[in-house]
Formats: C-alpha cells, sequence, structure tokens
C-alpha cells in the first residue's frame, strides 16, 4: 500500500469494527506514521456477547466494551473518540443532525481519508446508518477541503452488485496483529480466542478460516458527484 495521507479518520457504530474491519490498514498506515482517529458511534450497549462464562451483564456491558475498546486503540496506537449514540437506535436518529455532527468532528481534525461502511451493504443497521450519516457529512464539507471517502461493503456477494472494490489492502502480513486486536475485545470474540487456544489442529483451522474472512481490507471510493462508487 502507498501512503499518501496525513490522517485518517475511521467513523464505525462499535467497539471491534475496527479491528474486524481495518485493523490491517491501521497497522500499514501508523507503521508508516500516519496518524488514525477512530469515531466509535456507541459503546455496544445492546450486544448480545457477555463473555463465556459471562463476565458481564446489560449494566456493566457497556464499560467493559469501553475499556476493550480503549485497549485495542492502544495496541493499533490509534487515536479514538466516542460519538455518543446508542447501540442499535442510530438508524432512528435523525441523519441531518448526525452527519453535521459527524462533519462538525471532521473539520476539526481535517483527515485526508475518511473510512465508513457502505450502506445499505454493511449487514447492520448502525453499520448502515451511521454510513450513511458519515457519507452525507463529508458531502457537506465543502470541496477545496473535502477529504477521500472510502466505504466498505460487508453483505454477502456484494461484489457481484457493487463490482471489484477500488481498493484491496491484503493484510496477511499483519494478521497476527490483527487477530490481536480483535481479541482486545474478549467480550465478543471469545468463541474465537477459545478455538485459538485449544487443540492445535482446531486453533491452525480457525487461524485459516479467519484468513480468508478477513486477511484482505476491501473499499470504495466514493464519488460526491454522482452520490456513489467511482466508476472503474
Amino acid at each position: 500500500m502507498i501512503v499518501v495521507e496525513k490522517h485518517v479518520v475511521i467513523v464505525y457504530p462499535h467497539p471491534d469494527d475496527e479491528s474486524f474491519g481495518t485493523a490491517g490498514t491501521i497497522i500499514n498506515l501508523r507503521k508508516e506514521g500516519v496518524p488514525v482517529t477512530y469515531l466509535c458511534g456507541t459503546l455496544g450497549e445492546m450486544g448480545r456477547n457477555m463473555g463465556s462464562p459471562n463476565i458481564a451483564n446489560r449494566e456493566t456491558l457497556p464499560l467493559i466494551r469501553k475499556q476493550e475498546l480503549e485497549d485495542a486503540c492502544n495496541f493499533l496506537d490509534i487515536e479514538h473518540r466516542s460519538l455518543g449514540y446508542f447501540d442499535k437506535m442510530i438508524e432512528f436518529e435523525d441523519i441531518d443532525t448526525v452527519s453535521d455532527h459527524i462533519k462538525d468532528v471532521l473539520l476539526e481534525l481535517k483527515p485526508s481519508l475518511v473510512i465508513t461502511h457502505f450502506p445499505p451493504y454493511a449487514v447492520h443497521p448502525d453499520h448502515n446508518a451511521l454510513g450513511a450519516a458519515t457519507i452525507e457529512a463529508v458531502g457537506k464539507i465543502d470541496e477545496d477541503l473535502r477529504p477521500t471517502l472510502w466505504a466498505q461493503a460487508i453483505e454477502a456477494n456484494y461484489e457481484n452488485i457493487l463490482g471489484e472494490p477500488h481498493i484491496v489492502h491484503d493484510v496477511e502480513d499483519f494478521f497476527d496483529q490483527k487477530l490481536e486486536a480483535i481479541f482486545k475485545h474478549k467480550s465478543q470474540a471469545h468463541g474465537m480466542i477459545e478455538k485459538m487456544e485449544g487443540d492445535e489442529k482446531e486453533a491452525i483451522a480457525t487461524r485459516q478460516s479467519l484468513l480468508e474472512r478477513l486477511g484482505k481490507e476491501k473499499f470504495y471510493i466514493w464519488d460526491f458527484e454522482i452520490g456513489g462508487p467511482k466508476e472503474g
């Protein structure tokens, strides 16, 4: 990856989205000295995973996930901020209000690149809603100040609809570090952790399966003139 960025801002809704979605890209950016800031939409308050055995309940989960986010971002050597929305409720927020909020933060941080989810191809309603608000926020910035925007689709077979992504980062060289970042989110990744720490054959098979799923980080470059991914 040729790095020409001065500051990258990633906007996703949950603690752990940064590690599952872009940890390899983040690691490479930090290796090249590029500052990265993660704007996390919620604290994942409504997550169903509570650890195994349970390490959380509904009251303590947001505190635990906040600490896990802190640990992951420290490991990745990035800054992070909470946008303060409530898990599984972003789709019910007014998109103009949310996009104005994000726009204000972006104008403060002055990134050259923003990364977010690609609605409606990001599976979770929070992913799609915050992705849409982030795209709108970047679009509201004056063209001469506007950062480049990369949108990440997750839905199965999205390439059949959207075509080949413009950016494909093979992160195999950083994959063990990516897994370590994911595993900082212990409450959410406990099943993966148990398999990786169990029988050696199962651990090898689990790592290979995860590499196939998460070993490439793919993005579409957004074209604000056409209101969608850049053509070609």
